[in-house]
């Protein structure tokens, strides 16, 4: 097995657009309106970049910043800040014509805007995300913004008008749920994250946001915007270890929309821990297993291509990557070989590098892991067939373990790395069995010509899975699809549209339509007396 390739940088030689500004994201969270700098204990936020000192020597983490380890007390400061903008649905957030709300945002996307190299160089630091993905990720998260704003205006013109029904008037219209607990992940903590974030703050409701364990700092940055655009306590970030924070907050009882993206193991606990499981609304992106399958007529350099970009994309590192390839026997050695050569052409290095493909993973252990996986796999009669599976402090060279059979648990555990497993089936019908036992049901890909075969297929697996990919990895995007999982994958829909229903619900002002209820009403909407019930309509 060849050593990974990969050459750390020395702490001295780092290229100007690599290093990172003056720290002004250590130690910070936001409650009530304001930035605080935490004086308590805290936590160095480690990189998965290693760099070597100037005098030489081994080459070791870098220290990215330090994160705050707020205590229980803080955290419920900043619920209890949520809960006052709240304010039992009568806080200026909430009862906010949808207009000032949509005025709000677009004054937060100008601050955000104006973060945006800062928090592509975190996020390259504290995660090992190329610098190309990170400028993605913030500029889709913006584009995410604006169409959300454009849906929401949609939404309300819909609502803005009256609807006569059986003899009565009523207007309907969408309204906020309380107080969100918003949780995102660390893989993409800015996405992901304001993929919940946004549609709960535009929908009227208030959030406390708690920053994942790695690529929090990076929305440190992002916090002047927040506090220039929405009212205090609207919204309010804390970080530190989850148990000590989240825990009392769920305990409380005051939390009315879990938004989580994670694990089922994690969400589950949360919930538990909540009193009054009938008042809380979750809306989860879980974990997946998410398979690509290989026939036997596929066009195999659009499936090696496709496959191989679905599963190390960012090392592997997301919910939508392919975590497993199934391969008709009659094609298997083909595509393993070119599959394996492909994988093994991917350059590695550090995030800031042009080109770069493959980077160190942010994960405490993660090499170690991933080494436990492919281990468990060979002794179930499996091998690495391509010049992967070797680690280097932080890095892991990306294993391609074939074949891997039912009893190995890389056939059904979800890696969320780069070791990519393929298994070889005969009959269509291992495919169909393969994805009723799995645990997950968010995506597959399915890679072919015949439409007899494919259509079969698709009428197997549309009650199993949500997405169908044809001939194309799994993804999310576009952000106007519907993106949701079955089973321990997911729980409500985050799409653009999809994402203001989840976060609101509909509220009907009603009576019966005689002359004098119908100028009733008119009264109270000609003369603005309400902020509800309206009929305007915004451009």
């Amino acid at each position: 097995m060849d050593a990974p390739v990969i050459a750390f940088p020395a702490a001295d030689a780092l290229p100007a657009d690599a290093r990172l500004p003056e720290d002004s994201w250590s130690m910070r969270w936001l409650v009530d309106g304001a930035v605080r700098v935490w004086d308590g204990p805290g936590a160095d936020v480690l990189s998965p970049v290693c760099t070597a000192p100037a005098g030489g020597g081994e080459p070791a983490r870098a220290v990215v910043g330090r994160m705050p380890m707020l205590s229980g007390d803080a955290a419920m400061e900043a619920l209890a800040a949520a809960k006052r903008a709240w304010g039992e649905g009568r806080g200026a957030w909430p009862t906010m014509r949808v207009a000032g709300r949509i005025n709000a945002m677009e004054r937060f996307v100008v601050g955000m805007r104006a973060q945006r190299e800062v928090v592509v160089r975190l996020l390259m630091w504290e995660i090992g995300k190329t610098r190309k993905d990170a400028e993605t990720e913030f500029d889709r998260t913006v584009q995410y913004i604006a169409d959300t704003i454009e849906a929401v205006k949609e939404l309300d013109r819909q609502s803005s008008r009256f609807v006569m029904e059986e003899g009565f008037l009523g207007q309907i219209r969408r309204s906020p749920l309380g107080v969100v607990l918003c949780m995102g992940p660390f893989n993409y903590p800015l996405n992901e994250t304001y993929t919940t974030l946004i549609p709960a703050l535009i929908m009227g409701n208030t959030v406390v946001s708690k920053l994942p364990r790695y690529g929090g700092l990076a929305q440190v940055p992002l916090f002047q915007a927040m506090i220039d655009a929405f009212p205090a306590g609207v919204v309010n970030v804390i970080q530190g270890d989850g148990a000590t924070t989240v825990g009392p907050i769920m305990e409380s009882g005051d939390v009315d929309v879990l938004a989580f993206i994670g694990t089922s193991r994690v969400a589950n606990i949360l919930k538990r821990q909540h009193p009054h499981p009938n008042r809380l609304r979750s809306i989860t992106g879980l974990e997946a297993k998410n398979p690509a399958v290989v026939l036997p007529d596929a066009d195999l350099d659009v499936a090696v291509r496709e496959c191989v970009s679905g599963a190390l994309s960012f090392n592997g590192q997301r919910c939508t990557a392919i975590k497993l390839v199934f391969v008709h026997e009659d094609v298997a050695e083909s595509f393993v070989a070119r599959f394996a050569a492909a994988v093994d052409a991917l350059r590695a290095g550090m995030p800031w590098e042009q080109g770069a493909q493959l980077t160190p993973l942010p994960e405490d252990g993660k090499a170690a892991r991933l080494r436990e996986l492919v281990d468990d796999a060979v002794a179930h009669g499996a091998r690495v067939v391509n010049a992967g599976g070797a680690s280097l402090a932080t890095f892991f060279r990306p294993a391609v373990v074939y074949p891997v059979t039912p009893g190995a648990r890389l056939y059904t555990e979800e890696q969320f790395g780069p070791v990519v497993p393929v298994a070889v089936f005969r009959d269509d019908a291992e495919i169909d069995h393969f994805m009723r036992e799995s645990e997950y049901g968010q995506q597959i890909a399915i890679f072919g010509r015949d439409p007899a075969r494919l259509g079969a297929l698709i009428d197997a697996l549309a009650n199993q899975v949500c997405r169908i990919n044809l001939n194309s990895q799994c993804r999310r995007g576009p952000d106007t699809f519907p993106f949701t999982g079955r089973k321990d994958s997911a729980e409500g829909t985050l799409s653009v549209t999809d994402a203001l229903r989840s976060f609101s619900i509909r509220a009907v002002v009603a009576t019966t339509a005689t002359d004098e209820h119908k100028q009733l009403v008119s009264d109270v909407v000609v003369g603005r007396r309400s902020r509800f019930l309206s009929t305007d309509f915004i451009f």
